[in-house]
């Protein structure tokens, strides 16, 4: 069996701010027996990704935020007052080397923030009523700005090299294939999904604090509230804290990190005013928020698609295909219309071969890997009900298969509340090959008289021969799942790896 290397990550947590605040030639000035000197932003770097794709990127994954989760319209106070932030913060970036920045309330109860390649940035109304003060609010956004200034998102997709990395994704935004989001199916490895649910290492953190730092700085708020937000969010626990913290991981010592850099930095007159801020906070203790399991069944059935153009919240700058509006449900589907023929196909990839029902739709990642297998009446728009999903992941730091499986589902469960195991992963032969099986059940796209149905997900995974992870999905509601089983193991059968 394949072995999977352990990979180290080499992150320095006591040395997070050293190389970013160099000052401006000439711009060290004395102030009593201190040295100070006039912080600058750094140079992010070349990812080799140019700017006006990773717009196209941002926007493309911009548009599936709003058929995946309720979005203020820009109208609303929240909305208003984040913008108006947002602008204060822009304003002390170069312009050569800022971004088309925006900023969006999601309606979500838990704390969070993220930011979109290009300059998208969402906050949630759970972060506007936790934040102190206009200060913590201030160094959440210009943290999230940093992600994008940095372009962290381009530099993790192209170290991970999955098969959701950046050029297969740029692939699917430039019209370059039939996409990601078709490939990966509705286990939360869609284009914008995928970006989401991306993580920034603990060097990504610590830079992001480190430029946010000087952003906020340059805007006059003080940086140490950056800082002190993460940290309380860090003490609190409990359900908010890490629910950001997971894609956010503490770099250490954040406060003591930022309070040195601002040590050396020329005394500031920061904004103490909070007047705005704290009717801003009341107004959205008002607002109606949802968890994020709400959110999560809401997207299946095609809520906030349908909610977002109704309020008006729909930003006019999204690719036209992706403002119109999706059910992202399959209503009342018979297993008449999805019953497989006993005729099958072969398709091949640069990976392996697999057979499937000569009936059913074969839709292909544009890295030549990924697959989608289903009825045409059992998929839409990305949203798979019944069928097969193909894929592959390089699991760094597992050590075996089960590891590596175990990590997937961990993965597949945080991005799909209401997904969950039916016990650990047990052994399974694969044409000789050892893999590992895992029985789970979540809740289906496929809406049964007019509530969605219990859905059945059958994983598999086996180890490539190159290394990685190669992984299937099978999927159908509960009450149809044994009647396509034995297509399904017919289709396991014919995997064969080149």
């Amino acid at each position: 069996m394949t072995q999977f290397s352990r990979f180290s990550v080499a992150v320095a947590l006591g040395i997070v701010l050293l190389p970013l605040c160099t000052p401006a030639p000439g711009a060290t000035r004395a102030f009593g027996a201190h040295a100070v000197s006039t912080p600058k932003l750094p140079n992010p770097g070349d990812t080799g990704v140019s700017k006006e794709q990773q717009e196209q990127l941002g926007l493309q994954a911009m548009a599936e935020v709003y058929k995946q989760m309720p979005v203020l319209p820009d109208s609303s106070p929240e909305s208003q007052f984040v913008q108006r932030l947002g602008k204060k913060l822009v304003a002390v970036i170069p312009p050569e080397a800022s971004w088309p920045y925006q900023f969006h309330v999601i309606q979500q109860k838990e704390i969070n923030a993220f930011a979109l390649p290009g300059g998208p940035i969402f906050i949630n109304v759970g972060t506007i009523t936790a934040a102190a003060n206009e200060a913590e609010l201030a160094g959440v956004m210009a943290h999230e700005m940093s992600h994008i200034y940095m372009q962290h998102s381009i530099k993790q997709m192209k170290k991970q090299q999955t098969t959701q990395g950046v050029f297969g994704i740029l692939g699917a935004v430039l019209g370059q294939g039939s996409g990601i989001a078709s490939a990966v199916g509705r286990l939360g490895l869609g284009i914008g999904e995928g970006l989401l649910t991306l993580r920034y290492s603990r060097g990504d953190e610590a830079q992001a604090d480190a430029v946010g730092a000087v952003i906020m700085y340059k805007a006059d708020y003080n940086p140490v509230a950056l800082a002190q937000f993460f940290e309380k969010l860090e003490q609190q626990g409990g359900s908010n804290g890490p629910n950001f913290l997971s894609d956010h991981p503490n770099p250490g010592n954040r406060v003591a990190a930022v309070e040195a850099e601002v040590r050396n930095w020329p005394p500031e007159n920061y904004r103490t005013g909070n007047e705005a801020f704290l009717r801003v906070r009341q107004d959205a203790t008002g607002v109606k928020a949802y968890s994020a399991q709400e959110i999560a069944q809401g997207a299946k059935q095609g809520l906030w698609a349908k909610l977002n153009q109704e309020k008006g919240s729909m930003p006019r700058n999204l690719p036209v295909a992706a403002q119109q509006s999706s059910s992202g449900a399959l209503s009342n589907v018979s297993y008449a219309q999805v019953r497989p023929s006993g005729t099958f196909k072969e398709v091949r990839t640069n990976l392996l071969d697999i057979s499937y029902p000569g009936n059913w739709q074969v839709s292909a990642a544009d890295n030549g890997q990924g697959l989608t297998i289903a009825p045409a009446a059992g998929m839409t728009q990305g949203t798979v009900g019944y069928g097969v999903v193909v894929n592959s992941i390089d699991p760094r730091g597992a050590s075996s298969l089960s590891d590596a499986t175990n990590e997937l589902v961990a993965d597949l469960e945080r991005s799909n509340p209401g997904l969950r195991a039916n016990g650990g992963s047990q052994p399974i032969q694969v044409n000789g090959q050892q893999g590992r099986s895992v029985e789970m059940t979540g809740t289906s796209p496929v809406q049964q008289n007019g509530r969605p149905a219990r859905e059945r997900d059958w994983l598999v995974t086996l180890p490539a021969p190159q290394g990685g992870l190669v992984y299937l999905i099978f999927i159908a509601p509960e009450n149809t799942f044994s009647q396509l089983r034995p297509t399904f193991q017919r289709i396991l059968d014919s995997t064969r790896f080149h």
